[in-house]
């Protein structure tokens, strides 16, 4: 797969849709790589007319690792963001980012509004100050077993954790949890990275003042059953960003679970259809 360049890092990325003229850049949450964002869900939006880019985050995936004691901003990771576009020869885009992802987006459409068709925040908010459920933060908080000692351990964690915050109105079965766990497990393992993308949510501080200046068609997309970023960020995130819509999505968890597939891509294509209206 190609990869783009910010200076000395490198992002993974992947396209879909080449032909399509309009692009929406995906952007994912904390620690998670760009298979987060599965390729049946990529195909929908091309099915629905649109091009989209997937990519690994720094300190995730295939994307480049950084040391201990390396310290980076959301400003950078959107820097990043901005170098797939060009790498993938786009001038404008339509951004969607989730969790941590859509703080990137948040971030993005604030540093780069010419480079910004709409933009849509799902299971986010302005800042890492939402308050998290102890049951949720605990699965950010504590850090897996190590595969190599025990792997079955390894994988229970990620499966219980996946369930912790996941949708309870759309559940997973066990059995395509574990089957997630083990292929992302296969394709990179990087727990380190999470830390210091938490340090970079953290040290981007409150978006809200910042968010009130956008002029960006936009809809924030939130889970009423979410324990991880409760659904408050979702509505203090509209009610920041001039004309957001706000959707608010029973049974809705902190996930992308395949039953919301279409929620989400209607999401992303209504803010897109916006921007069109007000071209």
């Amino acid at each position: 797969m190609p990869k783009a360049r910010n200076g000395a890092v490198e992002i993974e990325y992947e396209t879909f849709g080449d032909d399509r003229p309009e692009t929406v850049l995906l952007v994912n949450g904390l620690g998670s790589q760009m298979t987060r964002w599965p390729e049946a869900f990529c195909e929908k939006l091309v099915a629905r007319g649109y091009r989209a880019i997937r990519f690994d985050n720094r300190d995730t995936g295939l994307s480049t690792w950084f040391k201990p004691g390396d310290r980076y901003t959301l400003k950078d990771m959107a820097a990043d963001a901005m170098a797939v576009l060009d790498a993938a020869g786009v001038r404008k885009a339509h951004i969607a980012g989730v969790s941590m992802g859509g703080m990137i987006v948040q971030r993005i459409a604030i540093d780069y509004p010419a480079r910004v068709l709409s933009l849509t925040s799902i299971m986010s908010a302005p800042s890492g100050d939402v308050v998290a459920t102890p049951d949720a933060m605990a699965v950010i908080s504590n850090p897996p077993p190590d595969p190599a000692a025990d792997y079955e351990a390894f994988v229970a964690h990620g499966v219980k954790n996946a369930r912790t915050i996941g949708s309870p109105g759309y559940p997973w079965t066990d059995e395509e949890l574990r089957a997630r766990v083990v292929a992302e497990h296969a394709r990179a393992f990087n727990p380190a990275g999470v830390g210091r993308q938490r340090q970079a949510i953290g040290a981007d501080g409150d978006r809200t003042a910042e968010l009130k200046g956008l002029q960006v068609p936009t809809v924030v997309l939130h889970g009423e059953a979410d324990p991880l970023v409760q659904p408050v960020g979702g509505r203090e995130t509209a009610a920041a960003i001039p004309g957001a819509e706000l959707r608010l999505i029973p049974g809705m968890g902190h996930d992308l679970p395949p039953a919301l597939y279409d929620t989400f891509v209607d999401a992303i294509v209504a803010a897109a259809s916006r921007a069109k209206t007000n071209a």
